[in-house]
């Protein structure tokens, strides 16, 4: 499939973002599979579905609604990833380039939310 959401830059981004959370998770600790990572990743993961499926619906007033589900992704990963370094695990390596990687893509998100209207 060839969606609308694949020429999107944002949608790009956040893909990326997604394989980082998935690389960094690998290095939390194994008690925490059903916890902290299962988070961490439904949250990446929810980022570019979400902005897959707006793109994909009728109206701008539909894309904006699931731009701002993926906002709230966005944020709820953030507060992960932060918990995470608080908590003292092993993220430290991963930390500022998922931080910049997550500062881009609600830059991006932010931006297409503005063109849209």
């Amino acid at each position: 499939m060839n969606g609308p959401h694949k020429r999107l830059e944002l949608w790009k981004e956040a893909m990326n973002l997604c394989k980082l959370i998935y690389r960094v998770s690998k290095g939390l600790p194994e008690d925490e599979k059903f916890g902290m990572i299962s988070q961490l990743k439904r949250a990446a993961v929810s980022v570019p579905a979400n902005v897959a499926e707006g793109a994909a619906r009728q109206t701008k007033k539909e894309f904006k609604q699931f731009l701002f589900i993926a906002r709230g992704s966005l944020s709820e990963l953030d507060t992960l990833l932060e918990l995470s370094r608080e908590l003292d695990f092993e993220i430290e390596n991963y930390y500022q380039e998922t931080v910049e990687k997550l500062n881009k893509v609600n830059a991006l998100l932010n931006g297409l939310l503005k063109s849209i209207g």
